[in-house]
């Protein structure tokens, strides 16, 4: 059994997900979350009705606490960078109302199980085993949905891949 193809079955293992779904899921259908349950986060096709989105996903937290999150290739230094949101305006909006509802924002990065760093995949590509969002834990700490009857567990940065979507 090759280095890879053992690292997918450890995983899959320790996931409780078996190998063939980790192997064949792609990143649209993937389902992550960190190492203390405090968030899910679940990729979904873009159906094209949001254009510019080169990947989109809802991330839930505690008290039912969901946040909308897309990712957007930028021009120039081309890099995935994800946003998340929870409870922007409908319709236009300013860019103070955008701000005051953004949880978290900034590049997303793929692991493998070797421990290499790559761009989050896009819709079609192989889900990553683990994604990292830099500072995520301190972005949802400081944002609008913590405290009172809202977050109150600090998020990992990290978020592995929990399962596949039919």
């Amino acid at each position: 059994m090759d280095g890879a193809r053992a690292t997918i079955l450890a995983a899959a293992m320790l996931l409780g997900v078996s190998p063939a779904a980790l192997a064949a899921c792609p990143q649209e259908l993937a389902v992550y979350a960190d190492s203390d349950d405090a968030i899910s986060l679940e990729f979904t096709p873009n159906d094209g009705g949001r254009m510019m989105a080169s990947n989109v996903f809802t991330v839930a937290m505690a008290n039912d606490i969901v946040l909308d999150g897309v990712v957007i290739w930028n021009n120039g230094v081309t890099r995935p960078n994800g946003i998340m949101l929870h409870g922007c305006p409908e319709g236009d909006a300013t860019g103070e109302e955008i701000a005051a509802c953004t949880v978290w924002e900034g590049v997303i990065y793929a692991v493998d199980g070797y421990g290499h760093v790559d761009y989050l995949p896009a819709e079609g590509e192989p889900a990553a085993e683990q994604l990292l969002f830099p500072d995520l834990g301190r972005g949802v700490r400081y944002s609008a949905v913590w405290g009172e009857d809202m977050v109150t567990v600090v998020p990992q940065d990290v978020l592995k891949l929990s399962g596949c979507q039919e």
